[in-house]
């Protein structure tokens, strides 16, 4: 049986406590924003004509490509116009925190191949023939088992996204991931993404980043915004509220972490999580401690 395509969701939340995998195909599709999640995304691009930026990673995909998006990264698809000659189509498959911590083991930490730390990190398989024929087969499987709901297909499914995990790490393992050769515009926004990650807590300025890093702060926004996909302020905002929704699940109280994130007063760190979040930080707090009940 084959699984059905699915209608696309702009949603970017999880409604299982587990994992999700979604089949989409589309003619037309509209510009999809700069966005971020609290899981892992694992994306399968079966055709189209499509870049995929990643934090300052500009990705030109080929039919077969993997993706490996972390939750610590802000990205978004540059779609170029479609056609019912060559759709957009892709698969893709979101797993839980929690869930791949249960996967995992002493020995197997799964989450490896989505470690932005790693000396060697990229978000960009491109597997040889019989490599994506296996990841492709896998896929399929899962999709099935997803869509039919049979007796064991939570164990099927189980296994099957244990496989993925395991072939996908050993994968990198071996080397033979795609790394991207960056020029200098990608390597001076790469440094810049670099320093304000590590100076959340401080406060950056468009000016300060030009003086810091001799470029012009005209040229700065515009390799910025074609880089990254959106502005230089709106970049430090995201990923601010996404540290400080990462200490309060950690248990930081909102007061604490709009310091430590950077935000002036608890008054501006209010209104940017409830306009980015849809829910004031205390909500959201209460809420953790409501699902954790």
């Amino acid at each position: 049986m084959k699984s059905p395509i699915q209608p696309f969701s702009k949603r970017q939340t999880m409604m299982n406590s587990t994992y999700e995998i979604h089949h989409y195909k589309d003619s037309y599709l509209e510009e999809i924003a700069l966005h971020h999640h609290d899981f892992y995304e694992i994306y399968f691009f079966i055709s189209g004509e499509v870049n995929y930026l990643i934090e300052s990673r500009n990705y030109e995909l080929k039919p077969g490509d993997i993706l490996l998006i972390s939750p610590l990264e802000l990205h978004h698809p540059h779609i170029l116009p479609q056609n019912e000659d060559a759709p957009y189509e892709r698969i893709v498959l979101w797993i839980s925190r929690i869930y791949l911590e249960e996967l995992s083991s002493l020995e197997s930490d799964l989450s490896k191949c989505f470690d932005v730390k790693s000396k060697n990190h990229t978000n960009l398989l491109r597997p040889r023939e019989d490599d994506k024929a296996m990841f492709t087969f896998l896929t399929e499987q899962l999709l099935e088992e997803s869509s039919y709901r049979q007796f064991g297909g939570d164990l099927a499914a189980r296994s099957l996204i244990t496989q993925i995990l395991i072939r996908l790490n050993r994968y990198l393992l071996k080397e033979q991931a795609v790394v991207k050769t960056m020029d200098q515009s990608e390597r001076i926004v790469s440094d810049i993404l670099r320093y304000i990650n590590e100076n959340l807590s401080s406060e950056i300025s468009l000016d300060d980043l030009s003086s810091r890093f001799f470029i012009s702060k005209y040229h700065l926004s515009r390799e910025f915004r074609r880089l990254v996909g959106t502005s230089v302020y709106r970049y430090i905002i995201q990923k601010r509220l996404l540290t400080a929704k990462q200490m309060m699940i950690s248990g930081e109280s909102p007061t604490s972490v709009s310091a430590a994130c950077g935000f002036g007063d608890y008054t501006s760190f209010y209104r940017a999580f409830k306009g980015e979040y849809g829910i004031s930080p205390k909500k959201f707090m209460q809420s953790l401690q409501d699902h954790k009940i």
